[in-house]
């Protein structure tokens, strides 16, 4: 099966994303030479496979490797303006489902710019698969998999670590302390994901997405660590703040003072280095041992 491509795009964006089996890959772009990326693990990809030549712009998630700040800024991936990437003269584009909004995708689409969206889930075997897309759809289908064997081994040997853990810890992910209401992530986020990639349990785990949690739900949650992105990626969260919050104070979490912060786009894109996320976060958790 084809990923649909122009007009059949369309029709994608107003009924559904297609559904990906394994084998699902887009046929090579015509002209990968000005390539757009837009979404962060698809940079990384791009880098990966040693095709960087391609690239002239990507995305504000997009921040590595270090090379990648060079190129021109497109935009946050879910707040495009077709003109801003439009002005780069792509002749073929790459983008992580949920970029947009579908408006400036339609202006793309109708633009007759070449344009794959990679599907975007977070788990060992979604990544692989967005290394393989990338990689069919810049025509290095025999380098996609070397990279997609090399990455699925990490993940495999870092979630291994975790496997003979018998008491699992209990992680809060807060997005934002705005105003003391604590946004924090529920399942289908790459939060989530990776929290159960390093062999924990995502203690708010019952609703889908983000969500401004009450005090009675935080204490109920009884997180042993809560998870957070590094200061000054989105909006600020203060470690003295955080566990002034007598809903925090009043879980293990709080008590011990057990905050982990790591680097946003190192710790959520689901791309090459995810295996390296994950080892690394169950170090946090369960001791720097679990890592040698």
């Amino acid at each position: 099966m084809k990923f649909p491509r122009l007009a059949a795009f369309l029709m994608a964006i107003v009924c559904s994303f297609p559904s990906y089996a394994q084998d699902d890959l887009p046929e090579p772009f015509e002209d990968p030479s000005r390539l757009v990326t837009i979404g962060g693990s698809l940079t990384e990809i791009v880098y990966a496979l040693g095709e960087e030549h391609l690239l002239v712009a990507r995305d504000s998630t997009s921040m590595f490797p270090q090379q990648a700040m060079e190129l021109p800024d497109i935009g946050y991936m879910r707040q495009l303006s077709p003109e801003g990437v439009l002005s780069v003269a792509p002749t073929a584009i790459l983008a992580l489902e949920g970029s947009g909004p579908p408006d400036a995708l339609d202006v793309l689409a109708r633009a007759s710019v070449p344009l794959v969206l990679v599907p975007e889930t977070f788990d060992r075997d979604a990544i692989l698969r967005k290394i393989r897309i990338v990689g069919s759809a810049l025509g290095k289908d025999e380098e996609a998999e070397k990279l997609a064997a090399k990455v699925g081994a990490e993940i495999d040997q870092a979630e291994a670590l975790t496997k003979d853990v018998a008491e699992r810890k209990r992680v809060l992910f807060i997005l934002s302390n705005q105003g003391g209401r604590i946004l924090a992530s529920g399942t289908g986020t790459a939060a989530d994901g990776i929290i159960r990639m390093a062999g924990a349990i995502n203690a708010v785990g019952v609703f889908p997405g983000y969500k401004q949690l009450s005090e009675e739900a935080i204490i109920e949650a009884q997180p042993d660590l809560i998870l957070m992105m590094n200061r000054g990626e989105g909006l600020d969260i203060g470690e003295e703040d955080l566990l002034a919050n007598p809903a925090i104070a009043a879980t293990p979490a709080g008590r011990n003072k057990a905050i982990v912060r790591m680097d946003g786009g190192y710790l959520l894109a689901f791309g090459p280095r995810t295996g390296d996320a994950v080892r690394d976060l169950a170090a946090a958790l369960y001791g720097t041992g679990i890592a040698n």
